[in-house]
């Protein structure tokens, strides 16, 4: 991982010299005040082949800028159920909300992202943003070179009905290469061992109808994704009229090899809603 404090000194020594924030002890979120009023929850949702520990060097500036936040477990077994789970966790939240959504994470807060007032934003990192009716397995597949079908291993599992589905996971062997080639290999052996498996049927299924279309959105590119090819996230940006930002060189895992590019998203997408 990055070395420890490097990435939020950048992070957070800009804001201070832009103005942007005020530092202070993380509030709770029904006091989390800014000078124009409550400040936005942080909802940062995982993707496939990871849990939310990824978002932690996002996750600690952001709390210490005033940020009220919450990462939480994708389920990874529907699009359906994880998007309506999501959506749950933004019922519980009575101000506003940014979604941030990485990978399939995108997918899920594109669909979660539907009917509530309280959402202002939806920030796309290294993340699929489809329109009604596509997959994520189809974007990855929309463009040349994603190196995931070569990587990915398939076990089954049994569903309550009695039938069996089937998970994907990444080759260990080739996590690094595919998922995150610009972190240690200390860093991604863990990250392998520890992947969270990703329903096949889920990553088939039919997305719903955008929240893009009704919520500005912003993206974070990384243009050497080995997961979803990046000529591919530069066609939904535009289609989605985002705010864009390329992270030359960057895998898949942008927010943990360049978390300060992330954060500067997120504030962004606060700046322009509040």
């Amino acid at each position: 991982m990055i070395p420890e404090g490097q990435p939020r000194r950048r992070v957070l020594g800009g804001l201070l010299a832009a103005g942007a924030v005020t530092l202070g002890t993380a509030p709770t979120p029904a006091s989390a005040r800014s000078g124009s009023g409550t400040r936005p929850t942080v909802v940062l949702v995982h993707g496939v082949f990871a849990d939310s520990s990824g978002w932690n060097d996002v996750i600690a500036p952001l709390l210490k800028a005033g940020f009220p936040v919450i990462a939480p477990a994708n389920p990874l077994r529907d699009l359906a159920g994880d998007s309506a789970y999501v959506s749950s966790v933004i019922d519980t939240i009575p101000g506003p909300v940014i979604l941030v959504g990485h990978s399939y994470g995108g997918e899920v807060i594109t669909n979660a992202g539907r009917g509530h007032s309280n959402v202002k934003a939806l920030v796309y990192v290294g993340a699929f943003a489809p329109d009604e009716g596509e997959s994520a397995l189809q974007l990855a597949g929309m463009f040349p070179g994603s190196k995931l079908p070569d990587a990915l291993v398939t076990r089954p599992f049994p569903l309550p009905d009695g039938t069996t589905g089937t998970d994907g996971y990444i080759d260990p062997a080739k996590f690094h290469e595919v998922f995150a080639q610009d972190l240690p290999t200390s860093v991604t052996r863990l990250m392998a061992a520890t992947q969270r498996p990703g329903s096949i049927g889920g990553l088939a299924s039919g997305s719903g109808v955008p929240a893009w279309k009704s919520l500005p959105s912003w993206y974070v590119i990384p243009t050497a994704d080995n997961v979803i090819p990046a000529a591919g996230q530069r066609f939904m940006a535009k289609r989605a009229g985002s705010t864009t930002v390329e992270v030359k060189g960057s895998s898949h895992v942008v927010m943990m090899s360049h978390p300060d590019i992330v954060v500067r998203q997120i504030l962004a997408a606060y700046r322009a809603t509040r």
